[in-house]
């Protein structure tokens, strides 16, 4: 009876962080200078090497990422690719990219061709409506680089609206205003799998 009392706990464990989680962000009406900005700020330009303080951080950070990434994206290049785009779009959009990870921990699992019931594409679950509102109609959310730019950029614009209470910006995220289960998984994957923080600093608040 222990065991079995102990596969139920997991198999509820993982209905609470797996693919029901995805995202399905509410279409809103947009006044027409934000969507003048959102589409801006996602226009299509190639990613840079994402820029670091300095190159010990981030020949470390990439290292520790990629450790924890492994189980999920076995390949090494396909792996630093996709950590090096993470960072380059969560920094451009004034994120944390190790709460970006712990919302794609939650959306996707690390799924790049992860599509929710709702519809949401990829890693960041975007769901398809956005390409119309703020993109050119015919961008891939399963290409990586597209995904994270227009989920961070998402992300952003709900942090704005909220005044910067992540607690709401998520549960707009996530179509879920107002309920603390999401905000709550996001919040913990980001502290207890993907926190970080170089040696002397603190880490994520809490």
């Amino acid at each position: 009876m222990r065991l079995i009392g102990r596969f139920v706990a997991a198999l509820a464990l993982f209905a609470a962080t797996g693919p029901s989680w995805a995202g399905a962000q509410k279409y809103e009406p947009l006044a027409a200078s934000v969507q003048a900005a959102l589409h801006a700020a996602v226009a299509d330009r190639a990613s840079p090497e994402p820029i670091f303080p300095d190159q010990g951080e981030k020949i470390a950070w990439l290292a520790e990422m990629s450790r924890r990434l492994e189980k999920r994206i076995p390949d090494k290049q396909a792996r630093l690719d996709f950590l090096k785009t993470v960072y380059y779009e969560a920094q451009r959009a004034g994120l944390d990219p190790q709460l970006v990870l712990g919302l794609i921990h939650v959306e996707s699992r690390f799924k790049k061709y992860a599509v929710s019931r709702a519809g949401a594409r990829g890693y960041m679950q975007v769901m398809p409506f956005w390409l119309k509102l703020i993109g050119n109609g015919d961008q891939n959310l399963f290409h990586l680089r597209t995904n994270l730019r227009f989920g961070c950029t998402i992300l952003r614009h709900y942090l704005d609206i909220e005044k910067g209470n992540l607690y709401r910006a998520l549960g707009r995220y996530n179509g879920s205003l107002g309920a603390p289960e999401y905000p709550n998984l996001v919040r913990g994957a980001w502290e207890r799998q993907w926190n970080w923080a170089p040696r002397g600093f603190s880490a994520a608040p809490r």
